[in-house]
Parts: C-alpha cells; sequence; structure tokens
C-alpha cells in the first residue's frame, strides 16, 4: 500500500523476538551516500565520530555525531578496508593498496604495524580485531591484488591466505591460522577465550580457541551462510554473532549456531559495527551509502577490555 514501510526486521526464530532484536527503529537512517565501494566503519566514543572507508576512492571518511557532517579523514589512504581501535582509541586501518596494517598516532602520524611476514609482502590486509593484551590480529586474503579496483593487481608473495597475529612487545607477525578460501571479517567473544573468522570464499564462519600463548586450536565451523555471503562480523552484549551477509543483509545468530532473524537491508552490506553513546547503534556500510540504526540490543566495546 501506497505509504507503507519497507520491513526491516525478518524474524526466523522467536529467540530473536523475546530477545528484543527486532523492537529499535522501524527503518535505516542514511547518513551518507557518496561512496564508491563503503567499508570498515568503526566509531570513535571520544570524539564522538566515525571513520569508515571508501577503498576504490582510496580515502577514509568521518562522519561527525553531533553535527551530521562528513568529510575526508585521510586521502590517499592506502586503498583502506577494515578499521579498529587500539587499547589507546588509536585508529588500526587494513590498508589493501599498501598492502600493511597501520597504526594512526593521536598527532595524526602514521605508524607501521605489519607489512611483511617472514621477509614476505602481505597480500592485502582485509580486516583487524584487538585483543585486550594489546595484540593484532588481522586476516590477509588477497581481495587488494586480485584488481586494480581496491588496490594493485600483483602476485602473491606469500602464496596463501591467512590470520596473523602481531606481539604487542616485540612486533613480531606471527602466523595464527590458515587453510582459509578468502578470510575476511574476526572478532573475539566476549571473555577472548574464542576468535571467530568469516571466509567469504567458503562462505562460513569459523571459530577457535585461543591459548594463553597467542596460538589458536585447529578450530571448527560455526555456521555457513545460506542467504547471501559471509563479510565481517561483530558481537552484540549477549553473545549473539551479527554478521554482514552481503545480499543476504545483517544477520543475527545465537552462541549455538542457530540463525535467529535478519536486518533486510536495500543494497549489499559489506561491514557493521555498533557504536553510539550508548553502543546501541548500529552502522552499516553497504554499497555507496554508510546507514544507521539505534537498536534495542546492546554491541560490545569499540575498546578492547580485559575480562575474566
Amino acid at each position: 500500500m501506497p505509504g507503507e514501510r519497507p520491513q526491516l526486521y525478518d524474524i526466523l526464530d522467536d529467540r530473536f523476538r523475546t530477545g528484543r532484536c527486532h523492537a529499535g527503529d522501524s527503518k535505516l537512517e542514511s547518513l551518507f551516500d557518496g561512496c564508491r565501494w563503503a567499508e570498515g566503519p568503526v566509531y570513535v566514543p571520544a570524539g564522538r565520530y566515525l571513520v569508515w572507508s571508501d577503498i576504490p576512492n582510496d580515502r577514509l571518511l568521518r562522519w561527525d555525531e553531533t553535527t551530521g557532517t562528513v568529510g575526508v579523514f585521510r586521502s590517499p589512504a592506502g586503498h583502506p578496508n577494515g578499521n579498529t581501535l587500539d587499547n589507546e582509541g588509536r585508529l588500526i586501518t587494513c590498508e589493501q593498496g599498501n598492502r600493511r596494517v597501520t597504526r594512526t598516532e593521536h598527532d595524526g602520524s602514521v605508524t607501521v604495524i605489519a607489512d611483511r611476514f617472514q621477509g614476505k609482502r602481505l597480500n592485502s590486509p582485509n580486516d583487524a580485531a584487538v585483543k585486550s593484551d594489546g595484540s593484532i590480529w588481522f586476516s590477509d586474503p588477497d581481495f587488494g591484488i586480485s584488481t586494480d579496483y581496491e588496490g594493485h593487481r600483483a602476485e602473491s608473495e606469500i602464496g596463501a591466505r591467512n590470520v596473523y597475529r602481531v606481539d604487542p612487545g616485540t612486533g613480531e607477525v606471527r602466523l595464527v591460522a590458515d587453510g582459509f578460501s578468502g578470510p575476511n571479517g574476526l572478532v573475539f567473544s566476549l571473555d577472548e577465550r574464542q576468535l571467530y573468522v568469516s571466509d567469504s570464499r567458503a562462505n562460513h564462519i569459523r571459530v577457535f580457541d585461543v591459548h594463553d600463548d597467542g596460538t589458536l586450536g585447529d578450530g571448527s565451523v560455526f555456521t555457513e551462510c545460506a542467504i547471501g555471503n559471509f563479510d565481517n562480523i561483530r558481537f552484540d552484549d549477549q553473545g549473539r554473532l551479527w554478521a554482514a551477509a552481503m545480499d543476504g543483509g545483517v544477520h543475527c545468530y545465537d552462541p549455538d549456531g542457530t540463525l535467529l532473524g535478519r536486518l533486510l537491508v536495500p543494497d549489499t552490506v559489506a561491514n557493521i559495527r555498533f557504536g553510539g553513546a550508548k553502543r546501541n547503534r548500529m552502522f552499516i556500510a553497504a554499497d555507496t551509502t554508510l546507514y544507521s540504526i539505534v537498536m534495542s540490543v546492546t554491541g560490545t566495546s569499540a575498546l578492547p577490555t580485559a575480562r575474566p
């Protein structure tokens, strides 16, 4: 009927309803529509702003929560993809084009965190997660070297697509997980005892036990994507896993791996992130647009927090 709003919540399991996952805004809010391919939103609480990537346009953009204005945070930016914050609130960026992971210092200067493994150039770092001990973990598929659209076409020097850990003390880059087709989003569980990694080409999410020495267990498949294609992943504070699923919208999974429901987004969803003053605003990078939705669920903190 004329004037009807498009459906936003697709409830597939009653736990999506009882968990109040559907009780937020009834429509998406478009914050900016002018990207070529939007990725990697991260909310910066100290400044009440959001930074995200526009990969083909080789820039980082910034949205100010208090004014709603959008400006360029950095350009050129190395064809950036995933962004996160470290323990001190500094921006960690996966630069596909420069084939490295960097940290933006508080004075605006850029420090290279990782650009090689065993003397060989990384492929094209995609997404990063910071543990409360200060270690930085990142995925390294070949998306940025496959074509010139999101980086620079090149041959892989490593010859594989892996997940790595950067030691907080020595800066050593260590291989922690391999056997991926296209490792993409990664996130720690609330107690940091598991690491979840999405594989876009295999179209599943794997989960690994995290050992005290910074190594991982063998891992297992947490869930497979039946609707869409997995990209990045985030947790809410109740242990539900939310996944950007490209044409499948945003998926919500119970800790047991059951798909509980979806957010039906009109564009292809590449990346999601919780933010805002109460961490109950989900930011969604989809195609050319940055969307947001204020929800009745709360995401985990953007800053790593040590847990028992």
